[in-house]
């Protein structure tokens, strides 16, 4: 199977254009500060300074890097950073990785994408004077220069507030300003630090669940997002929203925020629900589970993964397998599950309004009693 990047998944139009805004958003007070890159390197050794616990990966090539570089020596400013305060008393980069990282690995000697000497590109793009040389291969007022360079860093901090604020997940999403904006759930993984990111990252890598979505994971965490999208429609919660449209963006950031959700006893059950689940699914429905059929030909699959179809199968399994336990069928679910997708009402629940109170209700307790036979509500 192929890495999910390069996997289809069925897009949903209005989950693509989900936003919000509430007033969540007063939590957060900030402030400016210019820091040198001497300090910064040193809260970075020093632990004080911190990035995400799965930071995407380093994204510069060596043409972009050699030109920040540059632009310090030459004097230019540079576009301000963002950190956020932690609990821990931490700085936690929301932005500014790809610069900070990078004078970080020039100074120290080593550039991290490839582990070889760093030395500026040897090209016309850069001014003569620099290229193909190291930091040590610079003159000592050079050397000098980029430490003492400041930088206006800009910083956040999120006041107390109830356990399932969401405020810095809004100002992370609207003031990310990288070369390539961050998904929806790499944000949280900046933002939400704790036991259940934690979690989330350990689940991602479960056998059972790469089976469907690639032995590699996704550099965009798209993979990490299903697992958190079934966590938090798995809940008695869930069954008592209030009717009408849900943000998904918002029930994913509340139920992250949540610090009943990261106690080490919800932590459990969480990974035991998922992992139990997903290993059922694979072994009793198999590798079209989360596909849909083609409409008009309903014996023909549609190689896509459908983003609500797995949910519901996912809750709907779970539920199954809490109640019924040993007792759960497992005959012809393959079978079954095709009957259900051809279900007029079940082809609207995960299509029209897909985060509708009904429309989740709905395509759940359809899966939960056509293969199952239980009711859902």
């Amino acid at each position: 199977m192929t890495e999910l990047e390069n996997t289809e998944i069925e897009p949903i139009s209005e989950e693509s254009e989900d936003s919000y805004s509430n007033d969540d958003i007063y939590n957060i007070t900030s402030w400016g500060a210019d820091l040198s890159f001497r300090e910064l390197i040193t809260m970075y050794d020093e632990e004080e300074l911190i990035k995400p616990e799965l930071q995407r990966h380093y994204i510069w090539d060596k043409v972009e890097a050699s030109r920040f570089v540059e632009s310090l020596l030459l004097g230019l400013p540079v576009p301000s950073i963002f950190l956020a305060n932690t609990s821990e008393d931490q700085k936690l980069i929301v932005d500014g990785y790809q610069r900070i990282m990078t004078v970080y690995d020039f100074v120290k000697g080593i550039w991290s994408k490839d582990g070889r000497v760093f030395k500026l590109f040897n090209s016309d793009k850069l001014n003569k004077r620099w290229r193909g040389k190291s930091f040590g291969e610079l003159s000592s007022a050079e050397q000098r220069k980029i430490r003492s360079t400041t930088i206006h860093a800009i910083i956040f901090d999120q006041k107390k507030s109830e356990a399932s604020d969401t405020s810095l997940y809004q100002i992370f999403e609207r003031i990310n300003t990288g070369g390539r904006a961050l998904g929806a759930q790499e944000i949280r993984n900046c933002v939400y630090q704790g036991n259940l990111n934690s979690l989330l990252i350990e689940m991602n890598k479960d056998e059972s669940w790469r089976h469907f979505v690639g032995k590699d994971v996704d550099s965009r965490m798209r993979d990490i997002e299903f697992i958190l999208r079934f966590l938090a429609l798995n809940t008695e919660k869930i069954k008592n929203v209030p009717k009408g449209n849900n943000s998904l963006k918002k029930l994913l950031n509340e139920y992250m925020g949540c610090k009943t959700n990261n106690t080490d006893d919800a932590i459990n059950i969480q990974r035991a629900a998922f992992t139990s689940t997903i290993e059922f699914i694979k072994d009793n429905i198999g590798n079209s589970a989360f596909y849909n059929i083609v409409e008009g030909e309903p014996g023909k699959i549609r190689k896509r993964f459908y983003p609500t179809i797995f949910d519901a199968l996912m809750v709907a399994t779970a539920i199954a397998l809490e109640k019924l336990g040993a007792g759960i069928p497992t005959d012809n679910l393959e079978a079954k599950r095709l009957d259900v997708l051809q279900n007029e009402s079940f082809r609207k629940y995960i299509s029209e309004g897909t985060m509708q109170t009904e429309s989740i209700h709905g395509r759940v307790s359809l899966l939960l009693e056509g293969l199952y036979g239980i009711q859902y509500i």
